[in-house]
């Protein structure tokens, strides 16, 4: 086989091997370390993975691109499960309230917090959304992301949420990275509907779902189930609807207090459930038995000093997959840095490097249907590939605040080379 791209002598490749599941639990440990490793590429597929001198049914001939990999850490492409990429404006103007203790139901009332964030996306054009989650989109990228799932639900009426999904449509389009597109009308319940929310509920499902399904905008729906915002029975209801008209289920659940929504995510067999910082055992357990992937998000916990994060070890002792997310938003997680997240994933969750690295690939894949074509380094996936100027896996999340990504290739291309866009 003619080979278009060979990376070799690479210190630590990290394949993440698992075949085409997740990882469950402890299994999140073993990263599949191959040392003085070797990978060969033919158009956007891996050809060959091994350790040593490369095969001798590999050709190498003189359009054959060498890459070293002396001295580096080689990961699968990072992969980022949950982002709210898409939205106009942004909140830094309410950083100081927050300093000042101004709780976030104040700001909400005085027309802050999410609400902003609608009117501005309402406000924004199609081309204003695209340039702007451009910006964000290329910035991940050089953080090792090739993959990345969005979410609409910054409009919270059908003319936004259509132009937002639109805009996610076109930057997969266009981009580099790979967008999976997810449909969250029930992000929030609009003023109008404050008194009201089951109509609200009757509108994402009578009025928004079929046309979201009838355009194949969006791959999953999600709803944000929490105490003031979606109940379990409305939330229940829109996943049902949505799931008729074909689109997968993710839900946000128990953020802020255990409402029960680890159980319904259980009994509905969703592909994700994430925050989960107020889930139960007995719903984290339950998770576990459906193999419904857990979605962690410390960024979030981080930047809103809340001084609580999800119990990953329970969940890991559960024999749950987690994966982990950086949440960007603009309001309460405004981050691009994945590296950063892992960081805290070792600091605040206490995960392990290794149960880390599972967590950014082959889980973070199947928190979008994703783990049979990306989120390991083997025979078949596709050729997304993260390279880091680092001795080991450790460093990464050791040296934390900066990007130590040197090389990222993308569909068996190079994308970015000296941690900057090609």
């Amino acid at each position: 086989m003619i080979v278009d791209v060979l990376i070799k002598d690479i210190s630590q490749l990290i394949t993440v091997k698992s075949g085409i599941k997740a990882k469950k639990g402890r299994e999140m440990q073993d990263i599949g370390l191959i040392e003085n490793g070797w990978i060969a590429i033919k158009d956007n597929k891996i050809i060959g993975v091994g350790s040593g001198d490369i095969g001798s049914e590999f050709k190498i001939q003189e359009h054959t691109l060498i890459v070293d990999g002396k001295g580096k850490t080689v990961t699968p492409g990072l992969i980022d499960p949950h982002t709210h990429l898409v939205h106009g404006g942004s909140r830094e103007n309410e950083l100081a309230l927050k300093l000042k203790g101004v709780p976030y139901l104040e700001i909400l009332n005085k027309g802050g917090g999410i609400l902003s964030t609608v009117r501005a996306t309402q406000n924004s054009t199609l081309e204003e959304l695209i340039n702007q989650s451009k910006k964000s989109l290329d910035r991940m990228l050089t953080y090792g992301v090739t993959t990345v799932e969005v979410k609409s639900g910054y409009g919270l009426e059908i003319d936004t949420e259509i132009k937002q999904l639109e805009a996610i449509d076109i930057l997969n389009k266009q981009s580099n990275s790979d967008l999976v597109s997810t449909f969250m009308g029930a992000h929030a319940i609009p003023g109008e509907y404050r008194h009201n929310p089951d109509e609200f509920v009757d509108v994402v499902i009578n009025e928004m779902l079929p046309i979201v399904a009838e355009k194949e905008l969006a791959e999953f729906c999600d709803v944000f189930c929490e105490e003031g915002v979606f109940s379990i029975d409305q939330t229940r209801k829109i996943l049902k609807a949505a799931e008729k008209l074909g689109l997968k289920s993710k839900i946000h659940a128990d953020e802020i207090i255990s409402l029960g929504g680890a159980e319904l995510a259980a009994e509905l067999g969703v592909v994700s459930a994430d925050h989960l910082m107020a889930a139960s055992e007995k719903g984290l357990k339950m998770m576990a038995e459906k193999e419904v992937v857990a979605v962690a998000l410390p960024g979030t916990s981080f930047n809103l000093a809340m001084g609580k994060y999800a119990n990953v070890r329970k969940m890991i002792d559960y024999g749950l997959s987690v994966a982990l997310a950086t949440d960007y938003n603009p309001g309460s997680c405004p981050t691009e840095n994945i590296q950063l997240i892992m960081s805290l994933g070792c600091l605040y969750l206490k995960m392990t490097p290794e149960e880390v690295i599972s967590a950014v690939t082959i889980n973070a894949a199947a928190a979008i249907n994703r783990e049979h074509e990306i989120g390991s380094i083997e025979i078949g996936k596709k050729a997304d590939i993260a390279i880091f100027d680092t001795p080991n896996l450790y460093y990464i999340p050791y040296h934390f605040g900066v990007n130590h990504v040197d090389i990222v290739i993308k569909n068996g291309k190079i994308v970015v080379k000296e941690g900057r866009l090609i």
